[in-house]
């Protein structure tokens, strides 16, 4: 692992030269094809815990990812591009190189398009654009909202869009997204490490019965709707998203299958407001989920989740180099609970400062202050059984430094 430390590392600084950077954009058949390359290395260091089935408590250099991706406008309508990306976070990814998206993209008009492929998902403010971390101060994007053990679950959907941007004249303009497709498997997931090393026994997820997941995926649809306003700097909007998903495997104790089948709608509401070099953005979510699973012992189970999850944050570029930020992130999976049970919440605290050491190499140094842990719900969001065998403590403290590179 320290190898592919100190290789990533020097490449990062490698890629950083605008000699090598000029070299990513050429012309073929009298069209521009773009190549953009971008990956981050990290360290994470908590008081208590580990966090993302990284071994934090100790510090932990198991944080890596990269990506490439290349685009050409073939038409001044027909667009085409792709991504690939790779991770090592802890038990997640493990090396295992994923087509990130892959998408045909055809603009009729201004109000109209169409795309298909591996499409990047409409959901809330950053879905979509969370894999583009040189966007963000954060080294770690709001967990509650976008957590980074279901990424490959979520950035993207295997199907089509219809999508356009609406002038309003006065009041702005509306840009409007509708999608239909399936949802893609990761087997490197935070839900798929979860499954296989922990189960529910007394409503209580434990290290115990292991299954060995072989599959899932199921139907998602949904739209996004969002606003630019004409106060300057000011967006609004909305998003639904409908998601059914058969789990199947089966339990490494006696062999009998396991199916797990969950139904999952959420509405997102968010807003954005840019002002010069400061911005704030805020997002709220209803996720209410089904869940219907067998035991080991072949019994039908069922549980649901009515979770309430969203942030707040705000971040000011001081100078050209310097940015310092923070958000507040919180989730309740299950609001008709306990809101004070630390098993049934995260509140995270975030504070952060990114360093642009050059044009395309910046370096993150983060701070979380986190009370409660969702421990291995089907909600992943960090904390898992397997990763703590002596328990969960209710509070932890974590440092994030994040050395990022995109060209």
């Amino acid at each position: 692992m320290h190898s592919r430390v100190k290789t990533f590392a020097l490449l990062a600084v490698a890629c950083v030269t605008p000699t090598l950077y000029g070299q990513f954009d050429f012309t073929m058949a009298g069209r521009k094809v773009q190549i953009h390359s971008f990956g981050s290395q990290g360290f994470a260091y908590s008081d208590e815990n580990n966090f993302l089935s990284m071994k934090t408590s100790s510090g932990s250099f198991s944080m890596t990812d990269f990506g490439a991706n290349v685009s050409s406008q073939l038409t001044d309508k027909f667009r085409v591009g792709a991504q690939i990306y790779d991770r090592n976070v802890g038990k997640l990814g493990n090396w295992e190189p994923q087509l990130d998206w892959a998408v045909a993209d055809y603009r009729f008009k201004d109000w109209f398009g169409i795309r298909g492929g591996k499409v990047k998902t409409s959901l809330g403010l950053y879905n979509d654009t969370q894999d583009l971390t040189f966007l963000y101060p954060w080294a770690l994007m709001p967990q509650s909202v976008y957590p980074v053990d279901s990424r490959g679950d979520t950035i993207a959907h295997i199907g089509a869009d219809l999508y356009g941007n609406i002038s309003l004249k006065n009041a702005g303009s509306l840009a409007y997204t509708a999608y239909g497709g399936q949802r893609p498997s990761d087997k490197g997931s935070g839900m798929v490490y979860g499954l296989q090393t922990s189960s529910l026994v007394n409503g209580n997820f434990i290290v115990a019965i292991g299954k060995k997941i072989d599959s899932y995926g199921g139907p998602v649809y949904g739209a996004d709707l969002r606003w630019t306003t004409p106060l300057k700097g000011l967006l609004v909007g909305a998003s639904y998203a409908h998601l059914d998903v058969d789990t199947h495997g089966s339990y490494l104790s006696n062999k009998l299958p396991y199916l797990l089948t969950s139904q999952d709608k959420t509405i997102a509401s968010y807003v954005q407001y840019t002002l010069g070099n400061f911005n704030f953005a805020g997002e709220y979510r209803k996720e209410n989920r089904f869940n219907y699973f067998n035991t080991a012992s072949g019994a039908a189970a069922s549980n649901s989740q009515n979770a309430r999850l969203g942030f707040v944050s705000a971040s000011y570029r001081i100078s050209k180099r310097l940015e310092v930020g923070s958000y507040h992130s919180r989730i309740v999976p299950n609001w008709l609970a306990n809101h004070g049970d630390p098993k049934n919440h995260i509140f995270d605290q975030a504070i952060t400062t990114r360093i642009d050491l050059t044009n395309y190499l910046d370096f993150k140094i983060e701070g979380h202050f986190m009370d409660g842990a969702d421990i291995d719900s089907t909600m992943s969001r960090g904390f898992f059984a397997a990763s703590n065998p002596g328990g969960i403590k209710p509070q932890m403290k974590m440092l994030v430094l994040r050395l990022g590179f995109h060209m």
